[in-house]
């Protein structure tokens, strides 16, 4: 189960757990129902994820287009060195925001 911390205009959602295909339908689930629970920007915080495969970039890009509908944003945080680089070479770097831990 992922943590989220509401904060004034944004929200942060930790994930805590390698966002892969294994576990993607249920952080999905989790994340789609805090988005639409809430106006605010969100954040998904990767500190303790190691690995995002396809299906976990998938469901970060749909709360990307979910977010966008509404006009609001969406960060990527404290992704680690090879993750960071999946999302550079995809170049999601240009859709929303992601930082390296």
């Amino acid at each position: 189960m992922s943590e989220l911390i509401k904060d004034g205009d944004q929200a942060t959602i930790k994930p805590g757990i390698d966002v892969v295909a294994s576990m993607a339908e249920d952080f999905k689930n989790e994340l789609l129902s805090a988005i639409n629970d809430s106006k605010e920007d969100f954040i998904i915080d990767l500190e303790s994820v190691e690995m995002v495969d396809s299906v976990g970039i998938g469901v970060i890009i749909a709360a990307h287009n979910t977010l966008s509908q509404d006009g609001r944003d969406l960060k990527v945080i404290n992704v680690i060195k090879d993750v960071y680089g999946l999302f550079t070479t995809m170049r999601l770097n240009r859709r929303f925001s992601v930082e390296e831990a």
